[in-house]
């Protein structure tokens, strides 16, 4: 039998600015370092930057939407893979 009940009075910025506002600066980090070295061309830099895009905005679901704008949309599996890991986004040909 399940008796927790969850805290009333909890402030979630106080929980969690710290780690966000710390994640936040690393990727602005990430991005210049991207751009001083010319990468900023790179199809997962675009979806980054898409991704900030969604995050920045006001619809719900922030979350949910940022992972499936890095998702395959396709259906169908491919022959023959290319690689043997995960890029992280989809490339272009895929998307």
């Amino acid at each position: 039998m399940n008796t927790w009940t969850p805290p009333v009075n909890v402030n979630l910025v106080d929980l969690g600015f710290m780690d966000s506002r710390s994640k936040l600066i690393d990727l602005a980090a990430f991005l210049d370092r991207v751009q001083r070295v010319g990468q900023e061309g790179d199809f997962r830099v675009a979806a980054l930057k898409q991704a900030i895009q969604l995050l920045a905005g006001d619809q719900p679901e922030r979350a949910r939407n940022i992972l499936l704008s890095f998702s395959d949309p396709s259906m169908e599996p491919i022959p023959k893979a290319t690689t043997q890991g995960a890029v992280g986004a989809v490339p272009p040909a895929l998307g």
